[in-house]
């Protein structure tokens, strides 16, 4: 048993996906130093007495993540299919929880109360009905008699209700997104592409005549004198203040202005204090992410696992997509976090749950891979 633990490790070691590894324990590590930059403001805006408040808390979030990310990794692809499924499962009771007993912020119903922390269902949906579609999706094109479609858009269905219920369109786009994308690499064709885009289009003009918030945003993005824009606006001065080099860590000022400098714009403290190459460095990382999880795609010979880690990435790269955009002014503003990198302990833990995820599913195993180049 002794000696068995080592081997275990060793064969971990050998199998895992070395690349995705240091890119997400870089951008952890990324999210600590930016939130040890944006504590102090955030804590002095809130009546905080403890200045480093948040920095001691995503510490702590940034070990259990870890921790999540290297147990999920060792997993067999049976094994985190399996996972998914059962996280799944749990994410909509919570949300249906969430609905009946959770706590309202800033007109929208999304976090249940867990002792002193606060838990988001949705964040730990996305990941576990991405595999768990994948798996559905792979099973009815290898010939199961199980309509796999059938029952993946169902899903889709009851996870957008809810999600829309809470209201959250930010996380209700992403996840249509994301399944859009593991439809398309199943085989979809074109025709329903162009269907399954003309009700997207649909629902988001919906979406804009329904929701009065989702219309305000939309409204002060086109024409900013409609409304109030002054977090976006100090968001924008921030980057722009930062310049080539950055101001110098702690140095920065806009941040004791911009309210959710610790969470949504965290990326403006970056660039404000760290300037356009740390910015650039940022973005590389997750671009990094994305097209080794993708290459990774083109040689695990299992289908499942292909859609599942295209998915996965899918993720992890639309959503730092969405923040930096929201960020940089070039999309309506969505409360969305940067992943790995805002403060968040939900956040954090889901995407380390993802993350995990991905790394079983692409970690090399007898049988798994094909040589790129055939002899």
């Amino acid at each position: 048993m002794i000696q068995s633990v080592p081997r275990a490790v060793g064969m971990w070691w050998r199998g895992i996906d070395r690349t995705l590894l240091f890119v997400i324990l870089a951008l952890i590590a990324t999210g600590l130093v930016l939130s040890m930059a944006a504590s102090p403001a955030a804590a002095e805006r809130l009546g905080i007495d403890e200045p480093f408040y948040f920095f001691f808390r995503q510490s702590v979030f940034a070990g259990l993540s870890v921790i999540v990310l290297l147990a999920i990794s060792a997993l067999s692809p049976k094994g985190a299919r399996r996972l998914a499924a059962i996280a799944m499962i749990g994410a909509f009771v919570l949300l249906i929880l969430t609905l009946l007993v959770g706590y309202e912020v800033k007109g929208a119903t999304r976090w249940l109360r867990v002792g002193p922390f606060s838990l988001q269902p949705s964040e730990f949906l996305k990941p576990a009905f991405l595999v768990t579609a994948a798996w559905l999706f792979s099973e009815e094109k290898r010939g199961a008699p199980v309509p796999g479609q059938l029952i993946a858009f169902g899903l889709y269905l009851v996870a957008v209700g809810l999600l829309m219920m809470q209201p959250d369109f930010g996380q209700t786009v992403l996840l249509t997104l994301c399944f859009g994308g593991i439809f398309f690499a199943s085989g979809l064709s074109w025709l329903w592409v162009a269907v399954l885009g003309s009700l997207a289009a649909s629902g988001s003009t919906l979406a804009y005549f329904t929701f009065p918030h989702i219309a305000s945003r939309v409204d002060r993005f086109l024409n900013p004198e409609s409304g109030d824009t002054y977090q976006i606006d100090r968001a924008t001065e921030a980057i722009s203040r930062g310049g080539l080099a950055g101001v110098g860590p702690g140095e920065g000022e806009v941040k004791h202005l911009l309210p959710d400098a610790y969470t949504d714009f965290i990326f403006s403290v970056a660039a404000e204090e760290f300037g356009l190459i740390a910015s650039l460095a940022i973005i590389g990382l997750f671009a990094i992410l994305v097209t080794r999880a993708w290459m990774q795609v083109m040689r695990l010979q299992d289908g499942f696992a292909q859609l599942a880690v295209a998915g996965l990435a899918l993720q992890f790269g639309l959503q730092s997509l969405v923040n930096i955009a929201v960020n940089l002014n070039l999309i309506p503003p969505k409360g969305m976090t940067l992943p790995f990198v805002s403060y968040g302990g939900s956040s954090m833990l889901a995407l380390a749950f993802g993350a995990g995820l991905l790394l079983a599913f692409t970690r090399r195993r007898p049988g798994a891979y094909t040589p790129r180049y055939a002899a």
